[in-house]
């Protein structure tokens, strides 16, 4: 991407021309790719099985099964979720100013275009694929975050930070309760929820489930269908806020020196380590028990989640200034951001809807995870290969050329 100047206080200036900020590039490869071993679980698993090994139909809450979530909870799950939604407010901030540097352009006309097209893309996405498309709600919060591009980054992060507090004590609440209930009703629920007490016949069905059967049953489903991407917006919104204020302070940009990137990146880590580390040995203390696994995932563990993938932004472009063919490997793979993202859902239907290979609820823990190496093989693989003779990404061509409302140039 392009880097574009800013005053002392954070403000956007009109951008200069200069070279896209590989770096950047690379990192978006990194939040792209970073998401994958989550999405593996949702689509290798019953609901619950993301969040808790005890829900796992095939190999339970082993020894190996422990370690895996204990990995991935305190370094993963939603580290790379917040990455990703980061870069894309810092996208928007990007193209937003790119336009405003164009004689006779419409930034915020563009703007909401493509904000349309990503919300029918994520709708499709939904309706075809992947029933957790977050596609949707990027789209949704991506329409408020013009309000927030003029904005210094003092009040960018006074912003994040409000957000963030909104959302903690909101579910906070309701972790709480749920910790505290001794309603038999209430801990059933979240025992069929978070736990090893779901009805297992619905996601029996959906294994055996055809792809013409599917596109009817989500059909069927509505506005629910179209909606129910929403769920994390609030946390999304302050993702993307996020990525503009570390646009805006040009630390996206490739601006700040390499120690204190790492300065900052070792700061947040451990802030944030401790703390994630004390909420895993706590849920394994309690047996996985479908409260407490439910209110550190949901509720107690978002600013330090939010921390740590700030860390790893930080570090990533510090790593990554340097170049090198690794770098350039990953900036192909986070140019193609969209298609990679979308090209993971077809992998993983191949590999466990029925009308593939099958794997749903075949697989445990530990295959699932292993099961990752093949998207990001093929995202490094192909990527580089692909930008070697277009443009842009399929899925991106597709995206700007609708939002334009006509064909945008591909070929190199």
């Amino acid at each position: 991407m392009e880097a574009t100047p800013t005053t002392q206080s954070g403000v956007a200036t009109d951008p200069a021309p200069r070279t896209r900020v590989q770096a950047l590039d690379a990192l978006r490869g990194v939040a792209v790719m970073g998401i994958i071993p989550m999405n593996v679980l949702v689509w290798s698993m019953v609901p619950a099985g993301y969040f808790n090994p005890r829900a796992d139909i095939v190999a339970g809450a082993g020894p190996l099964e422990v370690v895996l979530w204990t990995l991935t909870f305190v370094l993963v799950e939603d580290k790379f979720r917040t990455l990703f939604a980061v870069m894309v407010g810092a996208g928007i901030a990007i193209l937003i100013d790119r336009a405003r540097a164009r004689e006779g352009a419409h930034p915020l006309r563009e703007h909401y275009a493509r904000m349309g097209v990503l919300m029918l893309i994520g709708v499709a996405h939904s309706l075809l694929l992947a029933d957790n498309d977050i596609l949707r709600s990027y789209a949704v919060a991506g329409c408020a975050l013009p309000l927030f591009l003029r904005w210094p980054v003092r009040r960018l992060l006074w912003a994040v930070g409000i957000l963030v507090a909104l959302e903690m004590a909101l579910t906070s609440v309701w972790a709480v309760m749920n910790l505290t209930t001794q309603d038999a009703e209430m801990r059933a629920a979240m025992e069929s929820s978070f736990g090893a007490g779901i009805d297992m016949t619905p996601y029996l069905d959906r294994a055996r489930e055809m792809f013409d059967e599917r596109v009817v049953r989500r059909l069927g489903e509505g506005i629910k269908m179209v909606l129910g991407g929403l769920d994390g917006l609030r946390n999304n919104l302050a993702c993307m806020v996020l990525g503009v204020a570390l646009w805006r302070s040009g630390l996206l940009a490739g601006e700040w020196p390499r120690k204190r990137l790492l300065r900052l990146a070792r700061r947040l880590a451990l802030l944030a380590l401790p703390v994630l580390v004390g909420l895993a040995a706590w849920t394994i203390a309690s047996g996985f028990d479908a409260a407490v696994v439910a209110s550190n995932a949901i509720a107690f563990s978002i600013p330090f989640d939010m921390a740590l993938g700030t860390a790893y932004a930080a570090l990533a472009m510090a790593v990554f200034a340097s170049g090198g063919a690794l770098t350039a490997r990953l900036a192909a793979a986070g140019r193609m951001a969209l298609s990679n993202y979308l090209m993971t859902s077809v992998i993983f239907a191949v590999l466990f809807r029925a009308w593939g290979l099958g794997l749903y609820l075949q697989v445990g823990r530990g295959v699932a995870d292993a099961l990752v190496l093949v998207p990001v093989a093929f995202i490094l693989l192909w990527s580089p290969l692909w930008l070697a003779r277009f443009r842009q990404g399929p899925a991106e061509w597709l995206w700007r050329s609708l939002a334009a409302l006509r064909p945008m140039p591909l070929r190199r």
